[in-house]
């Protein structure tokens, strides 16, 4: 199955498919491009380390750096979201991954790969899904509700904001003492055996 993988951040989950790939003969996915909505995301480097190729879509990007000023944040996220979906479909990707990608998607996306998009939420869905919720948001709001466990999700992506069916969960407990950044580093271990796990899952459901 080859795959498109999008990217904001650091991409130490982009790592962890990276790895897996390399160490294992018997893999089901091949990372054709790595995609960032941002040309600031540590994640292409790794991207390029590995000899992938990469492709930006930020906003000034894909629409120029004046309409990307004047755009709202509906026209710059269908305009990420298109451009995305063309450059995962010119890499030939049968299946979308979303990696720490923090626009939501819109538009022709959705529909071209339905059933064919992963994503990793850093929470046990469907709690504390939703706009606005990731990163250290999700786990200042866990905290705040006195939650006694956490964990990671990857499910399929729809048209709605983490609603999509869950594949895989992994959950850690919540410590009385914990911050934001403690929960954090209890859970990130999991989301790269999660983000693995789905990927490979999501293989097996395609028949790849």
């Amino acid at each position: 199955m080859n795959i498109a993988v999008l990217v904001s951040g650091g991409g130490t989950n982009l790592q962890a498919l990276i790895d897996y790939e390399k160490s294992h003969a018997d893999c089901p996915y091949h990372i054709v491009v790595v995609i960032a909505d941002t040309k600031k995301a540590f994640a292409l480097e790794r991207a390029q380390n590995a000899g992938i190729a990469t492709k930006i879509v930020s906003p000034f990007a894909v629409l120029g750096a004046e309409n990307a000023k004047t755009a709202s944040k509906e026209e710059k996220r269908e305009a990420v979201s298109d451009a995305a979906l063309q450059a995962a479909k010119d890499a030939g990707a049968d299946a979308i991954v979303l990696a720490g990608w923090l626009t939501v998607l819109s538009g022709k996306i959705i529909t071209e790969y339905s059933g064919r998009i992963v994503n990793l939420h850093p929470a046990l869905l469907p709690k504390f899904g939703g706009v606005g919720m990731w990163g250290h948001f999700v786990h200042e709001a866990v905290l705040a509700a006195h939650e006694t466990e956490s964990g990671c999700t990857v499910h399929l992506v729809d048209a709605g904001c983490d609603t999509g069916k869950i594949l895989v969960q992994k959950k850690v407990p919540v410590m009385p003492d914990d911050t934001p950044d403690t929960l954090y580093a209890r859970i990130a271990p999991h989301e790269h055996e999660a983000m693995v796990e789905g990927v490979c899952l999501l293989a097996g459901m395609l028949g790849k």
